[in-house]
């Protein structure tokens, strides 16, 4: 997950604030930093990677924003794929989309069935 500059250009999202562009370092000691442990890249439309704590659920941490039927429990950010595997800058279009998409903090029930933790088995 090296970026060229060792920089990423990103979207942050804290639970109940409104998103913030943010500079941050490429390597996995920062990546972790921004959400409070270990990461989990969930792939979005158009090339976009929400970064999330893989034990954000777990942990309990605040629930911060719906994404499709599941909840996003603790801060994320939004980084772009370079179509390798790696990550890259958001880019203008991009950031002012997510920013948009975004921007308002949600609001929870005290229990959220979304947000509790699950497991889901594949078998083939």
């Amino acid at each position: 997950m090296e970026n060229e500059n060792n920089i990423l250009r990103v979207l942050r999202v804290e639970p109940g604030n409104a998103p913030e562009e943010k500079v941050i370092g490429a390597d996995l000691e920062s990546l972790q930093a921004e959400v409070a442990g270990l990461i989990e890249c969930v792939y979005m439309d158009d090339g976009i990677i929400l970064v999330c704590n893989e034990e954000g659920k777990l942990n309990g941490m605040k629930m911060n924003r719906r994404l499709g039927d599941d909840i996003i429990c603790g801060p994320f950010f939004l980084v772009s794929d370079d179509g390798e595997g790696d990550f890259a800058s958001l880019n203008d279009r991009q950031m002012d989309a997510l920013k948009e998409r975004f921007a308002q903090p949600e609001q929870f029930a005290d229990f959220e069935p979304d947000a509790a933790p699950r497991i889901r088995f594949i078998t083939f």
